[in-house]
């Protein structure tokens, strides 16, 4: 049970992060709306939970295009095509070379 002006923990819509929050206003004995404690802005008590990630649907079809077509190939991105050949990888050089 929560109390006006008690501090509770919850996702800010505006920081992006699970923050310190006051109690600002109550329904049926829970937090309502809630007030940042950092940025004080005001939001709807959101129980910790981050909003789920936009997905732009363009970028979605091109991965299931491209999975498409490795499948069809017979491969995936992390195994080769081909049966018994390794593929090759090739390791940058870091820093400066000594003479």
């Amino acid at each position: 049970m929560a109390r006006l002006g008690d501090d509770i923990d919850d996702f800010c819509v505006k920081c992006k992060r699970v923050m310190n929050h006051a109690v600002v206003s109550l329904l049926n004995d829970g937090p309502a709306k809630v007030r940042c404690r950092t940025c004080h802005s005001d939001h709807d008590y959101r129980h910790e939970l981050a909003p789920p990630p936009k997905i732009d649907p363009r970028k979605l079809a091109a991965q299931a295009e491209k999975a498409a077509a490795l499948a069809a190939a017979g491969g995936t991105p992390e195994a080769p095509a081909v049966e018994g050949e390794t593929p090759v990888v090739e390791k940058a050089a870091k820093g400066r070379k000594k003479a």
